[in-house]
Parts: C-alpha cells; sequence; structure tokens
C-alpha cells in the first residue's frame, strides 16, 4: 500500500467543499435529539458526585470535626448518592422526549435516504 497516496487523498477530501447530504442532516438531527439529555446528565451527575464527596469527607472528619459534623456528612453524602441514583432515570425521560421531538423528521429522513 502506498501510504503517501492514502494521505493525500485524507486530505484532499478535508479541503474538499462539503456537500450537506441527507445522511449528515440525519445525524446532525440525531445529535440534536440526544444532546440536552447527556449534557444534563454529565452535569447532574458530576454535581451531586461532588455533593456526595463533600458529605464523606465531613461525616469521616477530613472537613469539620464533632459529631453533629459527622451526622451533617451522612446526611449530605446520602443525599448526593440519592441523586446520583436518580440522574439515570431523568436522563432516560429526557432521551425520551427529545427521540419523540425529532422523530418524525428522523423518520422521513431516513425513509427517503433508503428509497434513494
Amino acid at each position: 500500500m502506498n501510504t503517501d497516496k492514502i494521505y493525500a487523498e485524507a486530505l484532499a477530501n478535508e479541503y474538499a467543499p462539503k456537500k450537506t447530504s441527507k445522511v449528515v442532516a440525519l445525524r446532525k438531527l440525531d445529535r440534536k435529539a440526544k444532546l440536552p439529555a447527556n449534557i444534563f446528565a454529565y452535569s447532574f451527575g458530576i454535581i451531586t458526585a461532588l455533593i456526595a464527596g463533600f458529605g464523606m469527607c465531613l461525616s469521616m472528619g477530613v472537613i469539620g470535626t464533632g459529631m453533629t459534623m459527622a451526622v451533617y456528612g451522612i446526611i449530605i453524602g446520602i443525599i448526593g448518592f440519592m441523586c446520583m441514583g436518580i440522574n439515570y432515570i431523568i436522563y432516560r425521560k429526557m432521551l425520551q422526549k427529545g427521540k419523540e421531538k425529532y422523530a418524525f423528521e428522523i423518520m422521513e429522513l431516513a425513509k427517503q435516504i433508503v428509497e434513494e
């Protein structure tokens, strides 16, 4: 195989004018349907993990001292872990709503692509 030829073709494809095809439009619609759910899931997951970690630090005495701080830490940690457990359920519902919102457009575009 001639790697120089493969590299030249890849580079030429990168700089060639792009055609907006139906497949690209279909990918964009799919991304548009899934993006809000993904952004929420990652953001909420990071925040709840930080809350749970803060609660664990309080309960182990890394931050603060005393029995009351440990109790508060346990409560905060449990809240963080519960929210982490709820995250996937919320993600699934948001993803389903996004798919329902763009289902008609995606199905029509997919039919057009299949018929060609």
